[in-house]
């Protein structure tokens, strides 16, 4: 973990403004702490985006890049994970033609995130390896728009807020898009889990 100050040597951790500030004054270490923070749910953006491996990994490079540089416009106070997140799709669509991997693999990788995390999911209702690996692949079968909506949520965990900001629009299309993403979602599961209950989880 990043150590600049007397207070992170007594164990308080740098807020994401603090390294951002620290950042900005050419502290590339401070930078580095903010890349090593958010790597893990930008990939797996990226790979929800271009559904390669490959091409998430260069993708996520080039973004934390790219945000590097426009710290400068970064608004005080603002949340980063939207702002990071927001650079890191566009930069992932830029790249999704090249994207040659199969996409049943690319998927597991969006979907592997740490052990522990209790956010809501729509594979949470199918715990088997065989039902969530179908529940994945039928994802993979959306539209791009509804695809993403669901990764953002559910595989990001995501709020309605934190996505509305990523996507540049209001809370409530949000709430519908996905509302329709699941429909969709449902109707394209295997008969064997077309009845199982499928329920987004409210914030708060």
């Amino acid at each position: 973990m990043y150590r600049g100050t007397d207070e992170d040597v007594e164990g308080r951790p740098l807020e994401d403004a603090e390294l951002i500030e620290l950042a900005r004054n050419g502290d590339v270490r401070a930078y580095g702490e903010l890349v090593e923070r958010y790597r893990e749910p930008a990939f797996r953006l990226a790979v929800l985006v271009t559904k390669s491996a490959a091409e998430a990994e260069d993708a996520v490079q080039e973004a934390f890049v790219k945000a590097y540089y426009a710290l400068g416009r970064f608004r005080d106070r603002a949340p980063f994970r939207p702002w990071i997140l927001r650079i890191v799709s566009n930069e992932a669509r830029n790249r999704r033609r090249s994207a040659r991997r199969r996409e049943g693999l690319a998927l597991r990788v969006a979907e592997d995130r740490p052990s522990g995390g209790a956010a809501p999911s729509p594979e949470a209702a199918v715990l088997e390896r065989e039902t969530s690996r179908a529940l994945l692949e039928a994802i993979g079968r959306l539209p791009e728009r509804e695809r993403l909506v669901i990764g953002y949520r559910y595989f990001l965990d995501l709020s309605e807020a934190e996505i509305a900001a990523v996507l540049g629009v209001r809370p409530g299309t949000v709430k519908s898009r996905c509302a329709r993403a699941l429909a969709h979602l449902r109707a394209r599961l295997p008969a064997g889990l077309a009845s199982v209950e499928v329920v987004e989880a409210t914030d708060g």
